[in-house]
């Protein structure tokens, strides 16, 4: 995969076909497991397309909020 830095982190492994829910509606997605060594020590997770498309998250990239 490939980092928005553009290095190339491979992924631990994948959590398959898990059910979350976002503001009640149901959504069944797979997360790649990476190693949080090559985050920056602040970001607990990174959340990618296309599951941000499905959910309709609104990024205002000026200001970092992101809603759902």
């Amino acid at each position: 995969m490939c980092m928005a830095n553009q290095t190339i982190a491979k992924p631990l492994g994948l959590i398959k076909d898990l059910k979350i829910f976002v503001h009640g509606i149901p959504y069944t997605i797979t997360f790649n497991v990476i190693n949080n060594n090559v985050l920056d020590s602040s970001c607990s997770m990174l959340l990618r397309r296309p599951w941000l498309k499905d959910v309709k998250v609104s990024h205002g990239w000026g200001t970092d909020i992101v809603i759902i």
